[in-house]
């Protein structure tokens, strides 16, 4: 016998939650389906897209580094927020099982902070750490949100095009990553009515990748910090900054989040959010 499925792809992708995810919101809805695991290269997308539209269990895949990009043209659709965004991180079968795409990853990432934008500041500021697939949701995100965004990435001119197409206005800043490894002593203002953000939308901290160099002293107080990396869960940037006093929010909001989302597309329900946090405790076991 054989029943739905749904999965992750990505390149590596043996440490991925979302299977956790997925399967603990099915087991707890007494839905009959499965969601895997599946390590697919760029090389390997195109088939393995082939293979899977034409299984008529299959009922779409969450897409992970490094395909987000690669993934679009292979679609035959993709919707008005990839679109803007200029990235894929779910495909389902549409119409006649052909592929289409969105990108889940903005809500994720501005669900936990929907308390903070429903607020009037008359200024906002993110530091943002990356220039990937996670990192264009996110600016796109916080660009339309009325930031003044400072992206930091190995390349700057890769942050500087991504701004440029991603995030209107003149005002925003591209640096290098050694940009905020160096102490600062710059003398932050008064941040009462400001937001500001520190967020690490790069794989830097993540298990097996190098550390993430960022000191503190760029964090304006009052400062948010974010940390989109799940693996581990409690990373050395947020670990930090805690202990510095600020507040911290990390990456399994996101994924949870942008889980939410695609799990509906996937299996045609919505997930049962009231179990958060027995899923939270289940996913840093």
């Amino acid at each position: 016998m054989t029943r739905p499925y749904a999965e992750v792809i990505g390149d590596p992708i043996a440490q991925s939650k979302s299977p956790a995810i997925h399967n603990f919101w099915l087991e707890k809805l007494g839905i009959d389906a499965e969601y895997r695991a599946q390590r697919v290269t760029e090389d390997g997308l195109a088939d393995y897209l082939a293979a899977r539209r034409s299984d008529p269990d299959w009922r779409g895949c969450n897409v992970t580094m490094p395909l987000k990009l690669p993934i679009i043209p292979l679609l035959y659709s993709i919707d008005e927020t990839a679109t803007a965004i200029g990235a894929v991180n779910t495909v389902y079968p549409a119409f006649d099982r052909l592929l289409a795409g969105t990108n889940t990853d903005a809500a994720g990432f501005l669900e936990p902070l929907a308390a903070e934008m429903r607020e009037s500041h008359y200024f906002r500021m993110a530091r943002i750490i990356g220039a990937g697939g996670a990192a264009r949701a996110i600016v796109s995100a916080l660009g339309n949100r009325g930031f003044t965004l400072v992206v930091a990435a190995r390349n700057p001119a890769k942050a500087a095009e991504l701004l440029g197409e991603l995030a209107a206005g003149n005002d925003h800043h591209a640096v290098s990553l050694s940009h905020f490894a160096k102490a600062t002593d710059f003398d932050f203002d008064d941040r009462e009515g400001c937001c500001d953000l520190v967020i690490n939308a790069s794989p830097l901290g993540m298990r097996g990748q190098p550390p993430l160099r960022f000191d503190l002293s760029h964090a304006p107080p009052g400062s948010l910090v974010y940390d989109i990396v799940t693996d581990p869960v409690e990373t050395e940037f947020l670990s930090a900054a805690r202990s510095a006093g600020f507040r911290t929010v990390d990456g399994l909001s996101m994924l949870i989040g942008q889980a939410a989302a695609a799990f509906e597309l996937f299996f045609g329900t919505a997930p049962p959010r009231e179990y958060d946090a027995e899923l939270r405790e289940s996913l840093v076991r």
